[in-house]
């Protein structure tokens, strides 16, 4: 025994100053190939993942409609082609054109209070014949990139005085968003832009005080909210008081979750979805089909690949080299999380039904090239860390 040991040794010995060279010249290429493409391949690796994930439970939910998943894929093409080019732009770049971007969003959204194109009832497209956008989608990437530019020079924790201005930097699209009406899109742009105000150290008193502000005002704003926005929260306090009017969504989605069991139905045996109880549920009520089809399993999966994103998504914050890097990364993370947690606490009744898609996963345009659009700068500000610091 003591003969194959010094055998095996010797074995090692022999061969590993080569064998250590050869296997380090091939990490050091496979490194050096995507920091030239400027690709961070743990966030594209989880990207896929989920993506491969919300495809399965795609053509599920759409009735194995291949048509559904070609316009996916379409889209899909188009959102990579968007993060490839954005993650080659250097950080500066975008430092430099936030403010050209931010008032661009905002004239966007006010031709589409003009001249917008009307779907189901609400105003929130611009049509252009071969391209028919929402320009608040947009907005989620131009606010917090202005505010982070607006904080970049400046001392930290942001006076009274710019945080005022911040506030005024964020409510105006907030408010042209939910005017058109889109409340959910409107709350995570609101939340975007606070995201960045929270990051760049506001006092926690201020915090508060805003909260208490936003309780006061808030019976003024329940007289200005629409009649279906109103009925949303009454549902979310008692879905029970309408079963079969306002309260229909999220009855309907907790029925499919609780049918799922452990390891649900199986794929494509979904009941509440196939047979059309379960209402939008290859947009914004997915994460039914995925709790029915593939039960709590299925569900922590699918969490789990979220995780994956979030924590390489916190990793490369912590690592961005300046205060623009780290107030746009942060937000842009934030962002992501907070879509996704809203999403699945309305699904499962926790919190009131917005209308928002579940990330990734859900039917989708402009959401889904704009939120991919936004993992390309994130991968800029980690792949152009050394550039930076040159």
């Amino acid at each position: 025994m003591l003969r194959l040991r010094r055998f095996f040794s010797s074995q090692n010995l022999a061969n590993s100053p080569s064998d250590w060279l050869t296997v380090q010249r091939n990490q050091d290429s496979y490194s050096s190939f995507w920091q030239v493409i400027h690709i961070d391949k743990v966030l594209l690796y989880g990207l896929l993942l989920l993506l491969s994930l919300g495809m399965l439970v795609l053509y599920s939910a759409a009735s194995k409609d291949l048509s559904v998943i070609i316009r996916q894929l379409t889209r899909l093409l188009l959102a990579f082609i968007a993060l490839f080019t954005l993650a080659q732009i250097p950080p500066q770049k975008y430092q430099h054109w936030a403010p050209a971007l931010y008032g661009a969003g905002l004239v966007l959204l006010i031709a589409v209070l003009v001249i917008g194109d009307i779907g189901k009832g609400a105003q929130r497209w611009l049509d252009f014949g071969i391209l028919r956008f929402q320009p608040s989608e947009l907005m989620k990437l131009a606010l917090p990139m202005m505010l982070a530019r607006f904080f970049y020079n400046r001392s930290l924790p942001p006076t009274f005085k710019e945080i005022f201005i911040a506030l005024l930097m964020i409510g105006i699209p907030a408010l042209l968003t939910a005017k058109q009406p889109d409340l959910g899109t409107a709350l995570i742009i609101g939340v975007s832009g606070l995201c960045v105000l929270f990051l760049a150290g506001m006092n926690w008193r201020l915090i508060v005080v805003g909260i208490l502000a936003i309780a006061t005002i808030a019976p003024v704003a329940w007289h200005y909210m629409h009649d279906y926005q109103r009925q949303r929260v009454l549902t979310f306090l008692n879905p029970e008081r309408d079963p079969l009017g306002s309260g229909y969504h999220i009855i309907q989605s907790k029925i499919a979750i609780g049918s799922g069991g452990l390891f649900g139905k199986g794929w494509l045996h979904g009941t509440q979805s196939h047979l059309q109880f379960l209402p939008e549920h290859a947009t914004d009520f997915i994460f039914g089909v995925v709790g029915e089809e593939f039960g709590f399993v299925g569900c922590l999966v699918l969490l789990a690949a979220y995780l994956l994103i979030i924590g390489r998504c916190v990793y490369i914050s912590i690592q961005a080299q300046d205060t623009f890097s780290r107030l746009l990364s942060g937000s842009i993370t934030m962002i992501f999380f907070i879509s996704a947690f809203v999403n699945i606490g309305m699904v499962t009744g926790i919190l009131p039904v917005v209308g928002l898609p579940l990330p990734l996963v859900s039917y989708g345009g402009t959401s889904m090239v704009t939120l991919i659009a936004s993992f390309g700068i994130l991968m800029s500000i980690h792949t152009h860390r050394r550039l930076v610091s040159a």
